[in-house]
């Protein structure tokens, strides 16, 4: 091999390996709906994907894009009523907000959770959430 042919050799092999990088870096930024069910797990002696099956919490049967005290039956606080008539739906950026810090989102909720942390579990749960939300299981 020519010594340009090297050259070329090499700059392919870095700019597969950058691209192989970048690729491995946005899998693992990716939220994983797996990762969200065992996150979810601190949320189901409150919460079904069932329809109409209310626990100490509303269902989330089809909560994706609801308004928030949408679920028929359920007895929300005040304050989560007056979220809903103003406008707040589930959203992606919404639910992320109110499974951050619930009692600072909706000041006065019933939800006694105090919030995940982890950027990366709401975004597992969220993702979990979404899927099962279809599914109403």
């Amino acid at each position: 091999m020519s010594p340009n042919s090297l050259k070329k050799l090499g700059v392919g092999v870095v700019a597969v390996t950058c691209l192989l990088a970048a690729t491995a870096a946005s899998a693992k930024d990716k939220p994983s709906w797996r990762d969200g069910r065992q996150v979810f797990k601190k949320c189901e002696a409150c919460h079904s994907f069932k329809p109409d099956e209310h626990r100490f919490g509303p269902s989330l049967y089809k909560v994706t894009g609801r308004k928030a005290a949408g679920a028929p039956g359920f007895p929300y606080s005040a304050a989560m009523k007056q979220r809903g008539t103003e406008g707040l739906a589930w959203t992606d950026k919404a639910m992320d907000a109110f499974f951050t810090a619930p009692r600072k989102f909706v000041p006065k909720t019933k939800m006694a959770f105090p919030g995940l942390k982890d950027a990366k579990d709401r975004r597992n749960v969220i993702a979990y959430v979404k899927r099962m939300a279809k599914r109403g299981r």
